[in-house]
């Protein structure tokens, strides 16, 4: 039953309230590894003090009001309620890694959080020296997130300085000023054009994606209800500079184009070891990629993400792209993986696609209301094959309070895919969380071996045409 409105309660936006829908009910956990025994009493003194408090998001309750709408209510915050301490081991296994990623993996389909406390939960396993930060996906987006936990850590290096963010925002050749001969036109129009072609394309598959086409059926896919699924989760670590010398070896590449490379590549192997001489050559598996549409990429200022005039500002500011990769039995050169997938994301780069897909969400949200907005989400997931997103994290090593922080790991509810994937790289290093239905996908460390050493391979690959 809703409760009245009231004065000062702030209306969810269209994509919290997308997140709050039962079939899309999604909670981020962030795990973070500690060098030392944890401290209850610091930890809780460090949250206290911390700028998360002062956060309206974090200090609100979701209510609906007499209408059924979503709305944010201030409310105290007693926080002894959002801390769940676990002093005795919650497995009985040796590895560290393992049974840390089977408690993710069992909360990824646990109710989720309760509604009546501001939507988030820090959880102390204390025998496993491993603190989970989990957050409804309604308060805001990976990049809020991480930008917030940001925020409340320090350097390592100097434990009363915040983290650095790197410099961020467009950079533009001013060379000729605003002179432009007649083949800087052509090429302005060229890309016009080019635009207006791709987007024309990427968002009519996106139509149809949300509608009735659907990937053909493989050892991975998922499908309606499978995020009821019971979950298994696996940790792919990878080297940045492994990434970056992999990047060097095609001309353009991004750390974007060698991760995608590499999924390609790791999914190929896996496939071929399920579905032995089963699949087509060049047969398409499509992920779900989540784009950040704000004006500035990459991690942001928190006092910009405050701001409500900010281009950057806080919540959930992004918009859905279709990302293909294509199974592909082992060849020759394993940089080939690389440069089709840096072809695909180019012409991705020239759509609107993503921009699409938040303004379509948006005008079917306010429109048709969140229960039609919900339906689309949900069949466009139900007609793809997996899930994939990569959030910048800090580049150098943070402590909370004066604990150093060994790893730093993401991952989500589950959804309908039987694969999901979250990257997140952490002083020099990036660790993908492979959460699977165990049910469809029985083996998630071999496919993370599969992506480990699509990247090796890659790398050996480079380092030989680097020679050259």
């Amino acid at each position: 039953m809703g409760s009245p409105g009231n004065e000062t309660d702030e209306p969810l936006t269209p994509a919290g309230r997308l997140f709050v829908r039962p079939e899309m009910n999604q909670v981020i956990h962030c795990a973070m590894g500690l060098k030392h025994p944890i401290d209850v009493e610091s930890v809780k003194s460090q949250v206290r003090s911390s700028v998360m408090l002062s956060h309206p998001r974090f200090c609100s309750l979701m209510v609906r009001d007499t209408s059924g709408r979503e709305r944010w209510r201030r409310t105290h915050i007693d926080l002894d309620s959002h801390f769940i301490v676990l002093d005795r081991p919650v497995s009985t296994l040796n590895d560290e890694e393992l049974v840390v990623n089977q408690y993710l993996a069992d909360m990824s389909t646990s109710p989720g959080l309760s509604y009546d406390k501001p939507l988030w939960e820090i959880h102390l396993l204390l025998a496993h020296k491993c603190l989970i930060f989990r957050v409804h996906h309604a308060l805001g987006d990976g990049v809020s997130l991480m930008s917030m936990l940001l925020a409340c850590c320090r350097r390592e290096d100097d434990v009363d300085a915040l983290p650095r963010i790197g410099s961020v925002g467009s950079q533009r050749n001013s060379e000729g000023g605003n002179r432009r001969g007649w083949w800087q036109w052509v090429k302005l129009l060229r890309g016009f054009l080019m635009m207006g072609w791709f987007t024309l394309v990427f968002v009519v598959e996106f139509v149809l994606r949300a509608l009735w086409v659907r990937d053909k059926e493989t050892a991975i896919s998922g499908g309606a209800e499978v995020e009821l699924w019971p979950r298994m989760l696996a940790t792919a670590s990878f080297w940045l500079e492994d990434m970056k010398v992999v990047k060097k070896a095609v001309p353009g590449a991004t750390i974007n184009d060698v991760l995608f490379g590499v999924i390609s590549s790791g999914l190929s192997r896996y496939l071929a070891h399920r579905s032995p001489n089963a699949l087509q050559e060049g047969l398409q598996l499509t992920g779900v990629a989540m784009v950040n549409l704000r004006a500035q990429s990459g991690l942001q200022d928190l006092s910009d993400l405050m701001k409500d005039n900010s281009g950057s500002r806080w919540g959930n500011k992004f918009g859905m792209m279709l990302l293909p990769v294509y199974y592909h039995k082992s060849g020759s050169d394993p940089l080939q993986y690389l440069k089709r997938a840096k072809v695909m994301i180019d012409q991705k780069k020239h759509s609107l696609e993503a921009h699409f897909s938040y303004e379509i969400g948006h005008f079917v949200m306010t429109y048709l209301g969140s229960k039609a907005a919900g339906f689309l989400n949900y069949q466009i997931v139900c007609n793809t094959s997996f899930t994939i997103s990569n959030v910048l994290g800090p580049q150098e090593k943070l402590v909370v309070g004066v604990n150093p922080i060994t790893y730093l790991r993401v991952n989500s509810s589950s959804l309908p895919h039987a694969l999901t994937m979250h990257m997140v790289s952490y002083a020099g290093r990036a660790d993908m969380q492979i959460l699977v239905a165990k049910n469809i996908i029985p083996d998630p460390e071999f496919l993370a071996q599969c992506f480990e050493e699509a990247l090796l391979e890659m790398k050996e690959a480079a380092v030989a045409t680097n020679k050259i």
